[in-house]
């Protein structure tokens, strides 16, 4: 193996061992290509909002005015949440949005206008027939009687193409909108990194499901609807004005004449009704928001304890978690509760309004179907020209509560959006710092120049690292708990952004991570010991033989099952099953992250004597405390906490002690030994 490069700088005390060639800054990315082996597919939604269909930089933080309270700042949040989601929102109809976009929304625009021309035939055959009854006209009463299945038929045919419309609008927008924000959320490790930085962006699982629907959903029924009422006022507003003609009242004997007065009432009755409904329900969108929030957070609770009921049971924590549950579930009830007295309040009004809207019209018309002024039909179709009217204003009384959710739908995708531009900016810019990413210049597979790694808010956390590490290099991170070891290995393996200098690594590389809790996907256990490459990579006999190589020969036969592996696995299978993993995979550098810490000493050794036989030429980084792994590395460096971030104290290459070159040998000779250690 090759003399170890120089490694520390003179400042810390200890005598490099050379000095590192300055690195110019590569022209594209060169972060280690993990283990991603699946088909490549064509990049869909970039990284960035859609602005006009062209992928962008994202929007500049609008910071509120300094002047404004706590309150108008809060508003104005709110209101720029529902300007961040149509930022994006919006590239549905752009032009590299859905190509089907604009032509289904032109087609649901002209379903809703020809609907309304239908509605206006139904109430022009509601004078004509109730005029007939009036008049005893047989004929005519069979000739309408005729007309009027036509009618009710293609106005039911043009009702059920317009939810066939909308409900495609919707999925697709839905589809569209998930796929692009899934894609910033998923890239450059955000969905990892939006752990470590502060934001209104908890349960984004919950965000990108329930309310990126409402969000997407509500907008299209709340257009159409808006039109159709639109349409339907204007068109019956017409009728009531010609039908109702003036009103004439005599008052202290004076006559006074009202022109229009069908339409001025039912303006008024709307204006009242929706008022009422504005009045009463101007604290929906906050509840909303509140209850939207505490359902997550419940949701996230249970899933939390599926997701850890082995330790959950191993620790007899169920009174512990039932209390956690309950103190979330009694949240969502006291939320759930405020919302009923808003819709109680929105009910009553709604109710009312239905009931006296039928009546209104027949009682205003009655003085002059009495006195003979006006015929049976007209009276007829008056009230059902007043009832479409008040239908239509009162549009917000009925989608109020609809209204409100989107609100807060809208905004807690927002949200998401924000903290996801956020660490986009950061991404791009240099002021906060960025961990740089290059090819190494002198035959080195991995080197860290001048590496500093810091929080997002700044605060260091390891300090000017400077490591070089040959091919095939076995190489253990020491340092006590909260060192930064863990830290560093993230910023190493390019999931940690934050900090300063660089991360280099020799062209062409791999990398491959083994973390302390090995990632156990859904499916057959083929899948899990593939991943995250497809499960048919490798064959079966293939697959077999890794498992056996790591001890898990004893699951082969198990090898299609589809099982809860995650929760059948102990924590040491689960480890054992990650060197599985890795052995197929056979990558330039393996980093181990307390990749033993759940197998024994015995164990232990055998695995890394796995490693080192099968991968004679892979370089491994291990972050580990035991001493006993020093024997299976050929460098040891060490982290100490100091104030103002770790620091590199100690690089020394570590001599084989002969009980572990022994080993070794015995190790070397195949699997005679291993047997003979589970016997």
């Amino acid at each position: 193996m090759s003399e170890a490069k120089p490694k520390l700088k003179q400042a810390d005390g200890i005598k490099p061992r050379g000095a590192l060639k300055p690195r110019q800054q590569a022209p594209r990315d060169h972060r280690p290509r993990h283990e991603d082996l699946r088909e490549k597919k064509p990049p869909t939604a970039e990284a960035a909002p859609e602005v006009d269909g062209q992928p962008g930089p994202p929007p500049q933080p609008v910071e509120p005015d300094p002047q404004l309270t706590p309150e108008e700042a809060e508003q104005a949040r709110r209101k720029y949440l529902l300007r961040r989601f149509w930022i994006s929102g919006r590239g549905y109809w752009a032009r590299r949005g859905d190509g089907l976009a604009w032509p289904l929304t032109i087609g649901l625009l002209i379903l809703i206008c020809v609907n309304v021309g239908f509605q206006y035939g139904i109430n022009v055959w509601n004078r004509s027939f109730f005029d007939a009854i009036e008049q005893r006209n047989v004929h005519t009463v069979y000739v309408l009687s005729a007309i009027f299945l036509p009618l009710v038929a293609g106005s039911a045919g043009l009702v059920v193409a317009q939810v066939y419309l909308r409900m495609t609008i919707q999925r697709r927008w839905r589809s569209w909108l998930t796929t692009a924000v899934i894609a910033r959320w998923l890239a450059n490790g955000r969905y990892y990194q939006l752990n470590l930085v502060a934001g209104d962006h908890s349960n984004p699982e919950a965000r990108l499901t329930e309310d990126l629907r409402i969000a997407t959903e509500s907008p299209v029924d709340f257009i159409s609807g808006v039109l159709n009422a639109f349409l339907s006022a204007s068109t019956f507003i017409v009728v009531l004005w010609t039908i109702g003609g003036a009103l004439t009242l005599p008052i202290g004997g004076e006559n006074l004449t009202i022109p229009g007065f069908l339409v001025i009432t039912a303006v008024i009755y709307a204006a009242i009704t929706s008022t009422s409904m504005v009045v009463i329900g101007r604290h929906f969108v906050r509840l909303s928001e509140q209850k939207n929030q505490a359902e997550a957070e419940f949701r996230y609770t249970l899933t939390r304890v599926r997701e850890n009921g082995e330790s959950i049971a191993l620790l007899g924590g169920e009174e512990e978690e039932r209390s956690g549950i309950d103190r979330n579930f009694g949240h969502v009830l006291r939320q759930w509760a405020l919302l009923t007295g808003q819709h109680m309040r929105t009910a009553l009004v709604s109710q009312g309004s239905s009931l006296f809207a039928p009546v209104v019209p027949v009682l205003l018309c009655a003085p002059k179907f009495l006195e003979g002024s006006m015929s049976l039909g007209q009276v007829m179709q008056a009230a059902s020209a007043f009832a479409i009217v008040q239908g239509a204003f009162g549009w917000l009384v009925d989608n109020y509560p609809r209204l409100a959710d989107w609100n807060a739908s809208a905004r807690r995708i927002a949200s998401l959006m924000m903290s996801l531009d956020g660490l986009e900016r950061a991404e791009q810019s240099d002021a906060l710092g960025r961990i740089q990413h290059g090819e190494t210049e002198d035959g080195a597979m991995l080197s860290l120049d001048d590496l500093s790694v810091t929080l997002d808010d700044g605060t260091s956390v390891v300090k000017e690292t400077e490591v070089a590490i040959e091919p095939g290099e076995r190489v253990l991170v020491a340092g006590e708990s909260g060192s930064g070891k863990s830290t560093l290995v993230r910023a190493v393996a390019g999931l940690w952004p934050w900090g300063g200098g660089s991360v280099n690594f020799h062209a062409d590389r791999r990398l491959f991570m083994l973390p302390q809790r090995p990632y156990i996907p859904s499916g057959t256990l083929r899948r899990a010991v593939a991943y995250p490459a497809a499960a048919d990579k490798w064959t079966i006999k293939q697959i077999k033989a890794a498992l056996d190589k790591v001890g898990l020969a004893y699951l082969a036969e198990r090898i299609k099952e589809e099982a809860p592996w995650d929760q059948t696995l102990s924590g040491g299978e689960k480890q054992r099953l990650a060197f599985a993993r890795l052995l197929l995979h056979r990558p330039d550098i393996v980093v181990l992250d307390e990749a033993t810490s759940a197998l024994d000493e015995k164990s232990q050794d055998a695995m890394m004597a796995t490693v080192i036989r099968e991968l004679p030429d892979v370089t491994i980084i291990s972050v580990a405390h035991r001493a006993e792994l020093e024997a299976f590395h050929s460098r040891k460096i060490t982290l100490e906490r100091r104030e103002g971030g770790a620091k590199l104290v100690s690089d020394i290459n570590l001599v084989p002690r002969k009980r572990n070159l022994l080993k070794r040998a015995l190790w070397g000779s195949g699997s005679r030994v291993e047997r003979a250690r589970k016997e």
